[in-house]
C-alpha cells in the first residue's frame, strides 16, 4: 500500500518539499545499493539538509509508521540500504561537513555524508590521518563505515571503524536524538557505542561522528610479489605473522582478480600468475626496514617468481589502485558478479581457496578472489551472466561459500555487514537463544519495527520468500521497455 497523502503532507511539513523525492524515476535512482541483484523502489525519498531535518523526518516515520532505510553514498555490497516497499529512504548525502579537526587531541568531528577519504584529507595539514581505508574510500562515507563497522585493508594492523570512532550524535527510531560514547572514549555503564556501530542501520541514524586521527607513519615500505601458488602465498601470510611481524596489511589476488585489476588500470601486475600478495609495513624508519628485509627474504623462501618494491609514492599508489580496483574492474570480465564477505582462520587459507574453486566448478561458475590475507576476510567474487539465466545458481553458490566459512571455523562477515544478503545464514552462525538476544536487544531501539526492517536477522518471510529481489519484467526481457 503507498503511502497515503498525510504522511506525505506531513513530510512537506519538516523538509522543503522539493527535498521529497516521490517522481518514481527519481526514486529508482535509490532502489538498490551496491549489491544490484536486489532492487525495491521507494515510496519517497527524503533529502534533509541537518541533523534537525533527519529527527524531524524521523519523528514523520514514528508518529505514522512508516518503514525507513538511511542512505549515505549507497556503496554497500550486502543490500543494507535496501529499501522497504511502501517506506521512505533518508538520504544523507547533504550532510557532507567536516565540523571540527583537532590536531591537539587528534580526533575530528564530521557529519555522515563525509567521505571516508576526505577526513584524512582534511587531517592531513596537521601530519594527522584517518586509518579504515575501504577499497570505496574516495566515495563511501563515514555514516555507511559507522552503519557497517568498516574496516579495509590497514584494518590488519589498526582495526577497524568501531577502534576508530569515539562518539556518534544518533537519531533514535522514535526521532529523539542521543549521543552515544563521548570525546575521551570513556564512559560509565554499556557501551551503547559499541552496540550502534556495525548495527547496520537498524538502531538509528547518525547526524554527527567524532572519530580519532593517528599520526601519519614515518616510514611505508611497500612490495609486490607473485607466486607459482596460492598455497605459497599463504604460507608466506603465516609466516611473517609467525615471525611477530604486523604488517600494516596484507592483501591476496588470484588470477582472475589480477587479470581484471591490471586491465583497468594497468597497475603492473602479472597477468597470469597464480597468486600476488600486496605487503605493506609503516612504523619508524629502523624498524621498519629490518621487518622489511624479513618479508622479502620468507617471499623467496616460499619459491616467490616477481618481487616489485615501491619505490617511491607514486609506485606505492600505483600498486593499491589495482588493489582496490580489483572490484569495479572484474565488471571487466564478467557482466554480473556477487561479492561475498566471509572471514575464515588464516591458517586455512589454501584449503578454504581449494574448496571454493571446486564449488565453483561444481556450479559451472568462474570465482575471482580477491582479499584481506592477513586476517583471514575472504573477498570472492561468484562471476555470472543475469541475461544467460544464470542469477540464482550465482546466488545460491555466494550463500554456500559464506556458509563454507563458518564450517571453517569463520564467520559469515569480515566487514560488509549481513544486510539482505546474508540473514537467511544468520542461523548457520548462531543459535537460538543468540539471535532472541539480537532481536530484544533491536527491539529495546526499535519497538515498531520501523528502522531498516527485515535487514541482518532472518524473518520466515526474508527466507521464504525474498522481498525486493530484481526480476527483469518480461517486457524488459523482451526488449520492448528499458529501466531508467
Amino acid at each position: 500500500m503507498a503511502l497515503d497523502d498525510r504522511v506525505r503532507t506531513a513530510f512537506t511539513r519538516v523538509l522543503d518539499p522539493k527535498d521529497v523525492l516521490s517522481d518514481p524515476v527519481k526514486c529508482r535512482a535509490y532502489e538498490c545499493d551496491g549489491l544490484t541483484g536486489y532492487r525495491v523502489r521507494p515510496d519517497l525519498v527524503l533529502l534533509p539538509r541537518d541533523a534537525e531535518q533527519v529527527a524531524a523526518a524521523v519523528r514523520v516515520c514514528h508518529e505514522f509508521g512508516v518503514p525507513f532505510v538511511a542512505r549515505g553514498a549507497g556503496t554497500g555490497l550486502s543490500g543494507g540500504a535496501l529499501p522497504v516497499a511502501d517506506g521512505v529512504v533518508i538520504s544523507l548525502a547533504r550532510l557532507k561537513k567536516v565540523l571540527a579537526v583537532d590536531p591537539v587531541n587528534r580526533r575530528a568531528v564530521v557529519q555522515p555524508g563525509v567521505t571516508n577519504l576526505e577526513i584524512t584529507a582534511a587531517a592531513a595539514p596537521h601530519g594527522l590521518y584517518y586509518a579504515p581505508d575501504p577499497s570505496s574510500q574516495q566515495v563511501c562515507t563515514i555514516g555507511g563505515n559507522v552503519a557497517e563497522n568498516s574496516g579495509g585493508a590497514h584494518c590488519l594492523k589498526y582495526g577497524f571503524t568501531t577502534n576508530h570512532v569515539l562518539s556518534c550524535e544518533v537519531v533514535l527510531p522514535d526521532g529523539s536524538v542521543v549521543t552515544l560514547g563521548t570525546d575521551t572514549a570513556e564512559q560509565a555503564g554499556p557501551d551503547l557505542r559499541g552496540v550502534f556501530l556495525g548495527s547496520e542501520g537498524t538502531l538509528g541514524i547518525t547526524t554527527s561522528v567524532t572519530v580519532r586521527l593517528l599520526r601519519t607513519p614515518e616510514s611505508v615500505r611497500t612490495l609486490l610479489a607473485d607466486f607459482p601458488s596460492v598455497a605459497s602465498a599463504g604460507d608466506v601470510v603465516s609466516d611473517i605473522v609467525s615471525a611477530g611481524i604486523v604488517p600494516a596489511a596484507v592483501e591476496m589476488m588470484d588470477t582472475l582478480a589480477i587479470e581484471a585489476a591490471e586491465e583497468a588500470v594497468h597497475a603492473g601486475y602479472t597477468v597470469g600468475v597464480p597468486a600476488a600478495l600486496v605487503v605493506e609495513l609503516d612504523g619508524p624508519v629502523e624498524e621498519c626496514d629490518a621487518q622489511f628485509e624479513l618479508v622479502k627474504a620468507i617471499c623467496e623462501k616460499h619459491g616467490c617468481t616477481r618481487l616489485h618494491i615501491a619505490g617511491s609514492p607514486e609506485e606505492r599508489a600505483k600498486i593499491w589502485k589495482g588493489r582496490k580496483a580489483a572490484f569495479a574492474a572484474v565488471g571487466r570480465i564478467s557482466p554480473d558478479y556477487f561479492v561475498q564477505d566471509g572471514v575464515v582462520p588464516r591458517t586455512r587459507l589454501a584449503e578454504v581457496l581449494d574448496r571454493i574453486a571446486g564449488m565453483g566448478t561444481d556450479a559451472g561458475l568462474r570465482v575471482a578472489n580477491v582479499f584481506h590475507a592477513g586476517d583471514g576476510n575472504l573477498h570472492p567474487l561468484v562471476l555470472y551472466s543475469a541475461a544467460a539465466g544464470e542469477t540464482e545458481r550465482a546466488e545460491r553458490l555466494s550463500g554456500e561459500i559464506a556458509e563454507l566459512c563458518v564450517e571453517m571455523g569463520g564467520s559469515l562477515s569480515g566487514e560488509h555487514g549481513i544486510g539482505t544478503d546474508k540473514a537467511c545464514s544468520m542461523p548457520k552462525m548462531f543459535g537460538e537463544e543468540d539471535l532472541a538476544t539480537m532481536h530484544r536487544v533491536r527491539h529495546a531501539f526499535d519497538p515498531d519495527g520501523i528502522c531498516n526492517p527485515g535487514k541482518v536477522l532472518p524473518t520466515p518471510r526474508l527466507c521464504g520468500e525474498r522481498p525486493g529481489k530484481y526480476k527483469p519484467h518480461p517486457l524488459e526481457e523482451t526488449g520492448a521497455i528499458e529501466r531508467l
